[in-house]
């Protein structure tokens, strides 16, 4: 059984997909990602540089919580800066708002589907970074995702599930309006 990955390490793509697989992102998932970067190495990172020195600067250092835990935050910090712009680095922005064939699922689509049971599901496929399924954005590479992709409203599609296969209808299919 191997490690879990730290985030830290860098794989060749997204988990479960061939190396090389570009790590899509919408517009706005990059910007929150440069957000991010920017406010951890131009905030905060310097704030607790300052109270390390101050703390360095008291003496005994193996006895002082304020230079333990400021150099255990510093290498979180940096850990997730080198994270964040090997990510930033390798990400492909997609702006769902651009999308010309918009009778299909493809990134950035809004999806509402049927499910066995008759309840409606919507969802929105974004980049790896971005998802957060209690607000209803899923990855990409998930599996419902994965079936969904390239499917019209009326498909039935058959979905993996831990509780065996399941078939869902797309219901609705809906992008952004491009912005002008």
């Amino acid at each position: 059984m191997s490690a879990p990955q730290d985030e830290d390490e860098e794989e060749d793509g997204p988990p479960g997909l061939p190396p090389g697989t570009p790590f899509y992102m919408t517009p706005e998932g990059h910007a929150a990602l440069q957000a991010e970067l920017h406010a951890l190495w131009h905030v905060e990172r310097p704030k607790v540089v300052e109270v390390v020195s101050w703390a360095a600067g008291l003496g005994d250092r193996s006895e002082n919580a304020d230079y333990q835990y400021g150099k255990r935050r510093l290498r979180e910090i940096d850990r997730r800066v080198r994270f964040l712009r090997k990510r930033l680095e390798r990400a492909e922005v997609v702006d769902p708002a651009r999308q010309t064939k918009r009778d299909q699922v493809f990134f950035g689509a809004t999806v509402t589907y049927a499910r066995a049971d008759d309840s409606e599901v919507t969802v929105t496929i974004v980049g790896m970074e971005e998802a957060e399924a209690r607000a209803g954005r899923i990855s990409w590479v998930s599996p419902v995702a994965r079936a969904l992709l390239g499917k019209r409203v009326g498909d039935v599609v058959r979905l993996r599930t831990p509780a065996g296969v399941e078939e869902i209808e797309v219901l609705s299919i809906a992008y952004p309006e491009p912005r002008r």
